[in-house]
């Protein structure tokens, strides 16, 4: 349920390139799932973050664990500690490939 939720919440402002990572097969891994998408500007990836964080604080009454990367806004994790969220700038998330660090 929270997976699909985190899903809408990205697909609501658009958010591109939506790639979910099952790690749960990895043995003591930190989390079950990565979801990884991208948006094109620093207040896009923002309003993502944002949009992520309501949906799921009006649908499933859950906050985040913890937060990074609102400073800058190339970067935001969104921690839901089953879930962690990478919401990129584009260029950043190429940069960082996590999604081949982690398959």
């Amino acid at each position: 349920m929270l997976l699909k939720k985190i899903v809408k919440g990205i697909q609501l402002v658009k958010g591109e390139n939506i790639s979910i990572i099952d790690l749960k097969y990895k043995n003591n891994f930190i989390c079950d799932y990565f979801v990884v998408c991208n948006g094109n500007s620093r207040n896009q990836v923002h309003a993502i973050s944002q949009s992520v964080e309501k949906i799921i604080k009006n649908e499933l009454e859950t906050k985040p664990w913890h937060i990074e990367g609102l400073r800058n806004k190339e970067w935001i994790l969104v921690d839901y500690i089953t879930i962690v969220v990478h919401i990129f700038i584009e260029k950043k998330r190429y940069y960082y490939d996590i999604e081949n660090l982690w398959k």
